[in-house]
């Protein structure tokens, strides 16, 4: 990763940064992936804004199934039988803590809003206002997920 703060967010960077995230916080190990999106019906997506030096917003997207696997282990509980509320936080706070983790190495004074969760776009994440787009695939044993970071906005 880089060392001092810029602008620029590299695809084998974020790649770290998730897979650091979710081995630290579900201990769970999470390898990059040529995954095709789920259709659209299935999708959850969680969102965080980054404003002021540097303007985004970081997606985490997967199937409501993977969502409740993600909070089981996040929770240490067993896997919910449903995407509910603790569920939609669970995705959330993954979204907050890959774009917590982006910000330290992006331009200072940088804010983080409250993560979002809902039901994936129908036209899919807004790539058409960003300068730059990257999205990651990835898998682990709870099944595909995806990460992607838009900038510009």
């Amino acid at each position: 990763m880089p060392t001092e703060a810029s602008t620029q967010i590299r695809s084998d960077d974020l790649a770290q940064i998730v897979q650091a995230v979710f081995e630290t916080t579900m201990n769970l190990e999470a390898f990059e992936a040529q995954s095709p999106r789920l259709p659209l019906r299935e999708r959850l997506v969680a969102s965080v804004e980054l404003k002021g030096g540097w303007n985004g917003e970081v997606l985490v997207e997967c199937g409501a199934p993977q969502a409740c696997g993600f909070a089981g282990h996040f929770l240490g509980t067993a896997t919910p039988a449903c995407a509910d509320s603790v569920v939609l936080d669970v995705l959330g706070e993954l979204a907050n803590v890959i774009g917590g983790n982006l910000k330290s190495m992006l331009a200072r004074g940088i804010q983080l809003s409250l993560p979002s969760v809902a039901a994936a776009r129908p036209d899919g994440p807004r790539v058409g206002a960003a300068e730059f787009a990257t999205t990651l695939a990835f898998r682990c044993k709870e099944g595909p997920f995806w990460v992607t970071v838009l900038a510009g906005m």
